[in-house]
């Protein structure tokens, strides 16, 4: 089944249907500009937006400036995370310094300490629901939701039995306090656009 719905693409597929290496090596077509994972079986295709970009790349840079030039973070980076048919690319994810790739040439969700999703209007219902939920299980010890339609960011942390247990709304133009996370930084919001 193909659902066209405001700015996704939904492809879903019995369990039986295709693996998920198959999957991603036809989505390695997808149209330019479009970023493509599978959540609880489903492909998503969702096109990329200035703010998007605009709101990634400030995480990434704050978390150079924070960790230096060579750390390990990674941008639409397909990780396989926990629950059935989980391929993520997260918007950023931070790869422990010492963390090494897969035999299937993947990064490990063991490794991940940092993931930070920024909202498209299509999907963002999967980062508020399975992707948190499978960053939970998964014990990534930060995610971080940016959400240039409400103009917010919701920081989860402590990860206990496929949930966070607590959480920081700030408005966006307010800084993010992760200082006392593994992160140990500020998030400075104030450049994020919305949409």
């Amino acid at each position: 089944m193909t659902v066209v719905e405001d700015d996704r693409i939904e492809l879903a597929m019995s369990e039986n249907d295709v693996p998920l290496d198959k999957l991603f090596e036809w989505l390695e077509i997808a149209p330019e500009g479009h970023k493509s994972e599978v959540v609880g079986g489903v492909v998503f295709m969702v096109p990329q937006r200035d703010t998007h970009w605009d709101i990634t790349r400030r995480i990434v840079r704050a978390l150079e400036d924070q960790f230096g030039l060579d750390v390990k973070v990674k941008s639409d980076v397909r990780i396989d995370f926990p629950g059935e048919r989980n391929a993520f690319c997260p918007d950023v994810a931070k790869i422990r310094d010492d963390a090494e790739k897969n035999d299937k040439g993947r990064w490990n969700y063991e490794d991940v300490e940092f993931v930070a999703e920024v909202i498209s209007k299509g999907t963002g219902i999967n980062d508020y629901g399975p992707k948190k939920t499978a960053y939970a299980t998964a014990g990534v010890p930060v995610y971080v939701i940016a959400d240039p339609y409400t103009g917010r960011c919701i920081a989860y942390t402590k990860p206990e039995d496929g949930d966070y247990t607590e959480e920081v709304r700030v408005p966006f133009g307010t800084d993010l306090d992760l200082t006392k996370t593994p992160l140990e930084l500020v998030l400075k919001t104030d450049g994020f656009p919305r949409d």
